[in-house]
């Protein structure tokens, strides 16, 4: 006997369409199936990556991603952080993110300089693979950022999203916009090639490293206890400040350090 097949629709909002193909987006998705397929396999069967998705309504009540789909559903998915008129919300997450703490795949390493340069702990390493970010993401709850969609669809990554932007300027302010990070921003607080703090230390303790004409110019400098690096003010931090006021809108928010080292 052959069975019946199901169909369910699906509507995604927001960016979530940025995953569909271009017939699907801004509208109603038929799905067919059999069987009751739980609803986050069919979400990802029709492109998008699970972490992406905060809330699934289903027939006007929230449900979880275990939820089994059944002939007739009405499915309508959003995006993380997208406001949602609905009550009760059943949250796909246990518990959200206290800190915003990112682990980056091989293709963002200009982001992750960019996002360390703004304060933001950043782990990469051009030689991560795909288990190694997934495991950084859910051992220290961090948000995997990837330009590799077949990375968010990994069942044990719960915070993640995909990168949609090519250059690392626009990307930047793409994850700044997406996750409202704008007031979260401290310039010139992380060390841009390791990711530690840094900071301040006497000239006393670090003026028999300096070039002589640092030493004669320079009082302020700042150190980075992970790489043992120097950073002091120079024309560099200058450029950068331009490059923050004019692409970022943060301005000279924060005590100055410098990407020149000794």
């Amino acid at each position: 006997m052959v069975e019946h097949v199901k169909t369910a629709t699906f509507r995604f909002y927001a960016e979530l369409n940025d995953f569909l193909e271009p017939r699907h987006r801004g509208r109603d998705t038929r799905y067919a199936f059999s069987g009751r397929p739980a609803v986050k396999d069919a979400i990802e069967a029709l492109g998008v990556p699970h972490p992406e998705v905060e809330v699934i309504v289903v027939g006007g009540r929230s449900v979880g991603f275990d939820f089994r789909l059944d002939d007739g559903d009405r499915v309508a998915v959003y995006p993380m952080f997208e406001a949602v008129d609905v009550s009760p919300i059943i949250r796909l997450r246990e518990r959200p993110l206290r800190q915003t703490r990112f682990v980056l795949d091989t293709h963002l390493g200009k982001l992750a300089r960019l996002l360390r340069l703004l304060g933001f702990d950043t782990l990469y390493g051009n030689d991560f693979d795909d288990p190694q970010i997934v495991r950084l993401s859910v051992d220290e709850r961090r948000i995997a950022l990837t330009r590799d969609r077949g990375l968010l669809k990994h069942g044990e990554l719960t915070h993640g999203y995909g990168v949609r932007s090519d250059a690392p300027m626009d990307q930047i302010r793409e994850v700044l916009t997406r996750f409202d990070l704008h007031g979260s921003v401290a310039p010139f607080s992380r060390c841009t090639m390791c990711n530690h703090r840094i900071e301040i230390v006497a000239k006393s303790k670090v003026e028999h490293r300096l070039r002589p004409g640092t030493r004669r110019d320079q009082d302020e400098f700042l150190y980075c206890p992970g790489c043992d690096r120097i950073y002091w003010d120079g024309s560099h931090t200058d450029r950068m400040r331009r490059v923050l006021a004019q692409t970022l809108g943060v301005g000279n928010t924060c005590a100055t350090d410098e990407e020149n080292s000794a």
